[in-house]
């Protein structure tokens, strides 16, 4: 029994110690071969594991280069640079840049784009849109500077002549008064005030439709036509100005006796104003006249250098002004305010005696408190004209006597009063009705509201003689 005990126990020793040799003789033979494997993978597989590898990286690149040129091409195109992701990859657009060893400036903020960071590294992208923390800093392609835009300024008011005539220079606050001024324009105050009280002569008034000035401004392509002169043997150079003058056929000489008419063509810088014109059966002709070349530089007075042949003396007005001087102009009117000294015609003006920069005169008044024609007013510098509460034509004739002055050059018919320029060429009445420059009230209205009591009479160069005879205008 225990000899049998002994055997198995024997049996089960031999089968336990062959299982282990077994087992042993197994992992060494596994061993092995892992090592064979490895080493024949290290000796024959190195090229194609660098092979893989290098294809990854091939194709990681090719995918960051691909990726960077849409975002360069987007943020060119002005779209925003840190829009949105990568759908594969999932990271920001970007656009790299070498670094320097210079401090980078701030580019300039375009339009659409987002916040920029004037810090090394700094996120270009949108608010609350992270980047990846390995990639280099977004930076924008520099906006060129524009150069600054100047203000569109408004265009000037067209003025006759030269800017330095009489006509367009304004007056010194301190400009010399003639030493005649309280005696003679107390006796204009005394003449306007007899007839305010009596309604009778002389008014104050403005002339817009009758005994004033059409102006028919012509194009360069405009069709001349003679224009007679009475008594041209007198005054040969100004029959040959008038030899050819772009006068329009429909030309309507402005009512009344005096006829007045002016052409102004500006492609020629040229002018032709007339005296009693007249469109008869023989063809157009006027009393007297003038003809101006280069007006822009002209000071505004006809003389030797108005015209080849000219002389002193020429012109429609009765002191050789012309007549386009001191009108109170339709652009005026609509630009609100008069940037030139105003033309005034008298009942009574001295004979005689004319004052510079005027050229003669017709003046019929022996009274030595008359003005002359030529002689030069202008309302007191000091004169408050808003505490006046005046209309608004009233107020910008107000403004142009205080700061540009009134000449004298016309003798009148029983009226004291400023020229407008006659519309009829437009085919229309601006001046009348509630909304014309009237503002539905006679023009004696307006002027009689015109701080005649303030006028001043400044000094005065007189001249004797130097008349042409030629009847007065009339109002």
């Amino acid at each position: 029994m225990l000899r049998t005990r002994r055997r198995i126990a024997i049996r089960i020793w031999l089968l336990f110690t062959g299982a282990m040799l077994s087992m042993a003789a197994t992992s060494s033979l596994d061993a092995s071969a892992h090592r064979s494997s490895a080493s024949a993978s290290r000796a024959g597989g190195h090229d194609v594991g660098a092979s893989r590898a290098s294809k990854r990286r091939a194709s990681s690149k090719k995918s960051s280069s691909t990726r960077r040129t849409k975002c360069v091409a987007a943020a060119r195109g002005g779209k925003r640079r840190t829009a949105g992701k990568h759908r594969k990859t999932g990271k920001s657009c970007v656009v790299k840049k070498k670094t320097s060893r210079t401090k980078p400036s701030v580019s300039p903020k375009r339009s659409g784009s987002g916040p920029a960071s004037s810090e090394p590294g700094g996120s270009g992208s949108s608010p609350g849109q992270p980047t990846t923390p390995s990639e280099p800093t977004p930076v924008s392609e520099p906006t060129p500077v524009s150069e600054p835009i100047a203000p569109v300024e408004p265009a000037a008011p067209f003025r006759f002549f030269s800017p330095t005539s009489f006509w367009n220079e304004p007056l010194a606050a301190d400009a010399p008064l003639d030493s005649s001024s309280p005696a003679v324009m107390g006796a204009l105050d005394a003449e306007i005030a007899h007839g305010k009280e009596t309604g009778g002569a002389p008014h104050t008034t403005i002339s817009t439709t009758s005994y004033s000035v059409p102006v028919y401004t012509v194009p360069a392509d405009q069709p001349n036509m003679p224009v007679a002169l009475h008594n041209p043997n007198l005054v040969p150079a100004l029959e040959s100005a008038w030899s050819k003058v772009p006068l329009p056929a429909n030309a309507q000489p402005a009512a009344g006796t005096d006829g007045f008419l002016v052409v102004w063509q500006p492609s020629t810088d040229r002018l032709w104003e007339f005296w009693r014109l007249v469109h008869g059966a023989e063809g157009w002709y006027a009393g007297f006249g003038g003809a101006m070349q280069n007006v822009s530089s002209n000071p505004g007075v006809y003389g030797p250098e108005a015209w080849p042949g000219a002389k002193a003396g020429w012109g429609a007005s009765s002191c050789s002004f012309s007549m386009v001087g001191g009108l109170i102009t339709l652009e005026d009117l609509q630009r609100g305010q008069i940037n030139h000294a105003l033309s005034l015609s008298l009942p009574n003006v001295r004979a005689r005696v004319y004052s510079s920069p005027a050229q003669r005169t017709d003046g019929k008044s022996s009274d030595p408190l008359a003005l002359p024609e030529g002689a030069h007013l202008r309302l007191h510098p000091s004169l408050n004209l808003a505490a006046l509460h005046l209309p608004r034509l009233t107020l910008m004739i107000a403004e142009a006597a205080q700061r540009y002055g009134i000449f004298v050059c016309l003798t009148g018919g029983l009226n004291i009063g400023f020229y407008g320029q006659d519309p009829t060429p437009t085919g229309t009445n601006p001046y009348l009705g509630p909304g014309g420059y009237f503002e539905g009230k006679p023009p004696s209205q307006l002027m009689a509201l015109f701080p005649w009591n303030h006028l001043q009479l400044l000094k005065m160069k007189l001249h004797r003689n130097g008349s042409r005879r030629r009847n007065g205008s009339r109002h």
